[in-house]
């Protein structure tokens, strides 16, 4: 049996996908207040129970959509399985900088790197697939490079928290793509995949005496159960909401989630916004002004 690839997105936006994809974001917009709450828990603790959680809920949706046999068909192609397990791996690592970031103090790195993501995502497209870069690509580019320039000399090494995050997430997603399976179906084999792992670690923790759940304290036991509702259900929901928009319409929404970081990181957080920052973030917002404009252009010409 064929795994069934995820259907062709229209070239057209609607209501309903625009509904859902803003909840997804706000939701990510907001993740950084609870991630702050389980901050006294270790990050590999966070994301093993990020991925326990994960299943019932992702499972629970492939359920109700009818869409397990896709499910049964990829477990048994080694190729969909291993490219499954790449993604999974990059996933985990975007996941694991992104709590310690948090609960670290470094929410602005944050948001740093995925307000760079829509830019090194154009700059892999040229140099992976030797897509070729507009001019105004190619200023925005640019402008972001200098942007991480200022920060690296002003503290003298990269500003490796929000490269690291970036470059995660631009190569889970360039992979993700080529995996021939839908959105909600490619989610729940990624976590079925790193389920088993997951369960030893906190199997391991429970057995020294080192586990936060089910430790004496409910609010910890809650939070991590909490963590699988938090992963699963933003990013269900923007899969859902993504083939109901335009890209165009999505590369401007993705700007929301990282604002909302940036203004909690500064407001909220109280973490420090030196002279530094205040160049290299406005550079990069004019690199994704420039960026934006360009992409609309595009589209309104494609529609044209």
């Amino acid at each position: 049996m064929a795994v069934e690839a995820a259907p062709e997105r229209k070239n057209e936006d609607s209501a309903r996908g625009f509904a859902f994809a803003l909840a997804a974001y706000l939701l990510w917009g907001f993740l950084p207040f609870y991630m702050k709450a389980v901050a006294h828990i270790s990050p590999a603790e966070v994301i093993a129970h990020r991925i326990i959680w994960s299943l019932p809920v992702a499972g629970a949706v492939l359920v109700a959509v009818g869409r397990t046999a896709d499910v049964k068909a990829a477990l048994r192609t080694p190729r969909i399985l291993a490219m499954a397990a790449l993604t999974a791996a990059l996933i985990t690592v975007n996941w694991g900088l992104y709590v310690w970031a948090i609960g670290s103090g470094r929410a602005l790195d944050t948001a740093l790197g995925y307000f760079i993501n829509p830019l090194l995502s154009v700059l892999m497209g040229a140099v992976l697939l030797g897509e070729k870069l507009k001019p105004a690509q190619m200023v925005a580019i640019g402008l972001a490079a200098c942007g991480v320039l200022v920060l690296t000399v002003e503290a003298g090494t990269l500003p490796w928290v929000a490269l690291a995050l970036s470059v995660s997430w631009a190569f889970y997603a360039f992979f993700r793509k080529t995996l021939p399976i839908g959105p909600n179906q490619g989610f729940f084999l990624e976590v079925l995949i790193l389920g088993l792992p997951a369960l030893g670690y906190i199997i391991y923790l429970q057995a020294t005496g080192q586990s936060h759940f089910f430790a004496g304290n409910a609010s910890d036991t809650t939070l991590l159960i909490g963590a699988g509702i938090v992963t699963a259900g933003p990013l269900i929901i923007y899969a859902n909401g993504a083939k109901l928009l335009k890209l165009s319409t999505i590369g401007i929404m993705q700007y929301i989630a990282p604002s909302m970081i940036f203004i909690i990181a500064v407001f909220v957080f109280g973490e420090p916004f030196g002279p530094e920052k205040m160049i290299a973030f406005p550079l990069i917002w004019l690199a994704l002004v420039v960026y934006t404009w360009s992409m609309i252009r595009s589209s309104r010409r494609d529609a044209a």
